[in-house]
């Protein structure tokens, strides 16, 4: 579904990403994982067409986007959930979850969508005519991930979904990602959390310094003394 070849990525004169490739199969929960600063909202926002590459391609459904705008890009299925949930916090919570919609092929459907997503996160109706920022941190971070699945993606692209949120509301939201994938929708998860991310993902690819080092299936990962000792803790 998506394949990432070669790409890099520059921050003016610095380099971010150094000949990255990575794919993502129909299907599948795919992990990216690394330290701050090791490049991962980088290769998100090329991928989302917030910026683009120095060299290298994209490629999503057989169709090269690494020169495409952002719009373009969600209109072809890519959805980005980003970090720190980045609500329109004095809009109320159905305003932030329509804006999710904008694209053609979804706006048509946007009310079947939203009563759809009333079913994965059902406080939402609740709060539909409340403020964003008057939610809890988990409820605004449930308003992120439903304006994500406005826009009906093929592939959703989750950046650290589980960032400032307590223990018992961080298992909730990996439980929402693989009822996710139980609908259709291929994840691509970047996440701090590595233990949990490692437990319910297919594949999972280490970003450190802007470059892959490391790749393979979740099991192998977590027998992997690197992976063990760096993220785990042990």
């Amino acid at each position: 579904m998506l394949e990432v070849n070669n790409l890099s990525t520059f921050y003016g004169n610095i380099q971010a990403l150094w000949e990255v490739c990575l794919t993502v199969e129909e299907g599948e929960i795919v992990a990216l994982i690394g330290a701050n600063g090791a490049g991962k909202s980088t290769l998100l926002h090329t991928i989302s067409g917030l910026i683009h590459p120095t060299s290298g391609s994209i490629t999503f459904l057989g169709q090269r986007i690494d020169g495409l705008s952002s719009h373009t890009i969600v209109e072809l299925g890519i959805s980005h959930i980003p970090e720190g949930r980045r609500l329109f916090t004095d809009m109320s919570v159905r305003e932030n979850m329509e804006m999710g919609a904008y694209p053609k092929r979804a706006w048509s459907q946007k009310d079947q969508t939203l009563e759809q997503i009333y079913q994965t996160f059902p406080i939402l109706k609740e709060r539909a005519g409340q403020l964003a920022r008057t939610l809890s941190g988990g409820e605004q971070q449930m308003v992120a991930m439903g304006r994500g699945l406005m826009s009906r993606p093929k592939l959703c692209i989750i950046d650290e979904p589980s960032n400032g949120l307590a223990p018992r509301l961080v298992l909730e939201v990996f439980q929402i990602i693989e009822s996710l994938r139980e609908q259709g929708i291929t994840i691509f998860l970047i996440e701090q959390n590595v233990r949990h991310t490692l437990e319910i993902a297919d594949r999972a690819y280490v970003l450190e310094n802007g470059r892959v080092t490391l790749d393979g299936t979740c099991k192998e990962l977590l027998k992997s003394d690197h992976v063990r000792k760096a993220y785990l803790g042990l």
